[in-house]
């Protein structure tokens, strides 16, 4: 209403300001001076006149000396002739000749376009995105009813981060069942969580569980090319919100204006920390926000000013954290509620085969086993479907159509075999679920593994172990071609990064003990952890570097002294690869257990099961590509991520 009412005062005005200019306009017009009808009679008996125009009871004149004059007169037969007889011209028009409309078209038509253009300005100076004289105006924009809702039973795999959230909109529904015993309303939800778990599809449950008003704005739409356009911004929007009140407000990747202040190059002055600024005064200074809560979202809390962290200002912090398989599971159910499935699909199967995924990535999934069914024209998407998707998200679409020549995939073939040899052999490894050397993305092959369970912590052993299969590649090639090739750089990169990591940050060396080395330079302004300074001395530098050396060697040996001692199995494999193109974890698992039994390789079949062992692990749209061959291991970190060598 507040919006209608601006438009019509301005209308209003519009219409005024009009009648007044046509008033004056109409006035200074009327430059004929009016005079009495007597004098005019002397003025014609004095033949002062030189002509008139009479129109109905008006007569307009000029007299001998050049002056105009008006007058009007009554109903006088005699006039005609005492004028005609003094040598006056007369002209006559009719009373009616030119409508007022006419008039006034003819008037006001140059002054239109004037006007117009004055309109034109008055609408720009509106609250609105993107208009003139409005950059200091909030973009927020405001869900209204018509807005397609999600709710809570839209949302799925985070359930603490929903039982934080329903209590603020129960509070927004009932303040008094919270107030009477002392507490408050928070003022601030901060939403923290790796990208695509659900941060941004939670603010929008919010929105449509609250049945408040929900503005919601992006933290970059601060950060403008003018000085103190995102404080005022920032004004304006708490302007709104007080209205609105009780309301959400939501910023998301507030990380964009809520850096670390103090933090810009060259010690100058920074927009972003006059923005924060104010956004920290709208949230807690002297002026009260009562009902109204902030709710932001960042995948990069560690960035943030320590002042907007505090309690008063984002006093809950919500993780939003990938799920786990339970909440896999309930993901996929929701993302495929309006996809026709076939009673082969195994939910609770797939969940336990994609660990690591967040939500986006199971939406993602789930969208691609769509389009694969429907462009084979099937009427509902089978497991199969999955599967297929499955691989594609993890390594990539296949590359069919490249030309390999022979040795290329005689090696591809050994490449592969090696990895998937390794990690068959060793104890403790991530169970092997497929391997192929048909191209896949950047890859010329890849080895795929999923562990069996979720991975949030890595012991030293598991570590050894990926590093062997990590070097499984190069060393095959070693030992059947006796040459080496660039498909092995990036498990050469991955794996140093790995043994350096485990010497210098997880504190893994039996020689220098549990320390960790190498500051980190927290540049924020750059994105933090840019550098790291050298905290140690020369002599530790070069015991650091030598026991990295001695990590990887041993790995290496490792994986040497196994294929060397499995070696007709490397070539059954091989070929096995070379005839098939593509060969199930299973298969490569009964291969190795036909090996140790003594019975011949070549009369193992695959066996009709697809499942492998239960398998998990994280797609990574993500991954970095090979130097030349094929994809490797990723480096095991925090979160679980896909093996794939």
């Amino acid at each position: 209403m507040n919006q209608v009412s601006r438009n019509i005062a301005l209308w209003a005005v519009v219409v005024l300001m009009a009648l007044l200019l046509v008033n004056f306009f109409t006035r200074t017009q009327q430059h004929s001076p009016e005079i009495i009808f007597s004098d005019f009679l002397n003025d014609v008996d004095q033949g002062h006149v030189a002509n008139v125009t009479i129109q109905g009871n008006q007569i307009q004149g000029e007299t001998t000396n050049g002056e105009h004059f008006k007058t009007y007169t009554p109903s006088d037969p005699s006039l005609v002739q005492e004028l005609r007889v003094k040598g006056v011209k007369i002209a006559a028009k009719p009373a009616d000749s030119d409508p007022w409309w006419m008039v006034l078209l003819v008037q006001w038509l140059p002054m239109l376009p004037l006007i117009a253009l004055w309109i034109f300005f008055m609408r720009q100076m509106q609250i609105g995105g993107g208009k003139a004289m409005s950059f200091g105006k909030s973009r927020a924009k405001l869900l209204t009813e018509n807005t397609h809702k999600v709710t809570f039973t839209d949302v799925a795999g985070i359930n603490e981060a929903k039982d934080e959230l329903e209590e603020i909109i129960q509070f927004l529904k009932d303040p008094k069942r919270f107030t009477r015993l002392g507490g408050r309303i928070p003022k601030g939800v901060l939403l923290v969580g790796p990208p695509g778990t659900g941060k941004t599809l939670l603010a929008r449950a919010i929105a449509g569980e609250a049945g408040v008003p929900f503005f919601s704005i992006s933290g970059s739409v601060f950060v403008e090319m003018f000085v103190g356009v995102g404080a005022s911004r920032v004004r304006d929007l708490f302007v709104q919100g007080k209205k609105h009140a009780p309301c959400i407000i939501f910023i998301d990747e507030i990380d964009a204006v809520g850096r670390h202040r103090g933090a810009g190059l060259g010690g100058g002055h920074d927009e972003r920390e006059q923005t924060l600024n104010q956004l920290l005064v709208e949230m807690d200074g002297f002026e009260a926000n009562e009902g109204v809560i902030l709710v932001a979202a960042t995948n990069r809390p560690d960035v943030l000013d320590p002042a907007l962290l505090r309690p008063g200002r984002f006093d809950r912090r919500v993780v939003v954290p990938r799920p786990d398989v339970k909440g896999r599971e309930g993901i996929l159910k929701v993302h495929t509620r309006r996809v026709p499935l076939s009673d082969d699909v195994d939910i609770g199967k797939l969940s336990r085969q994609t660990p690591g995924f967040a939500g986006a990535d199971l939406e993602n999934l789930v969208n691609e086993a769509a389009l694969l069914a429907a462009r084979r024209s099937k009427d509902k998407v089978d497991m199969i479907d999955f599967e297929l998707a499955k691989d594609k998200v993890l390594m990539g679409a296949e590359r069919r159509s490249m030309v390999m020549s022979l040795q290329e995939r005689r090696n591809t073939a050994y490449h592969e075999s090696g990895h998937a040899l390794v990690a068959m052999l060793l104890p403790g490894a991530d169970p092997v679920h497929k391997v192929t050397i048909i191209p896949r993305g950047m890859a010329l092959g890849v080895t795929q593994q999923l562990p069996l369970d979720d991975r949030y912590t890595y012991s030293r052993d598991y570590l050894m172990t990926r590093l062997a299969m990590m070097f499984g590649g190069r060393v095959a090639e070693e030992l059947v071609f006796d040459h080496m090739t660039t498909g092995a750089g990036d498990d050469i990169e991955k794996a140093t990064e790995l043994a350096r990591k485990m010497v210098c940050e997880w504190g893994m060396s039996r020689e220098l003990g549990p320390m960790t080395f190498g500051r980190r330079e927290e540049q924020v302004f750059l994105g933090r952890d840019i550098t790291h300074s050298k905290d140690y001395s020369e002599h530790t530098a070069v015991e650091i570097d030598r026991e990295v050396r001695r990590i990887v060697d041993e790995a290496y040996q490792k994986a040497r002294t196994l294929l060397i001692e499995n070696t007709p199995l490397l070539h059954s494999l091989a070929e096995r690869l070379l005839e098939k193109e593509v060969v199930e974890g299973a298969e490569v698992a009964e291969m190795l257990k036909a090996y140790k039994e003594g019975r011949p390789l070549a009369s193992v079949q695959q066996p009709l099961a697809t499942d492998g062992p239960p398998s998990d692990q994280a797609p990574t749209a993500k991954q970095r590509p090979r130097a030349a061959a094929e994809e490797s291991c990723s480096l095991p970190g925090l979160q679980p991520k896909p093996s794939l060598a």
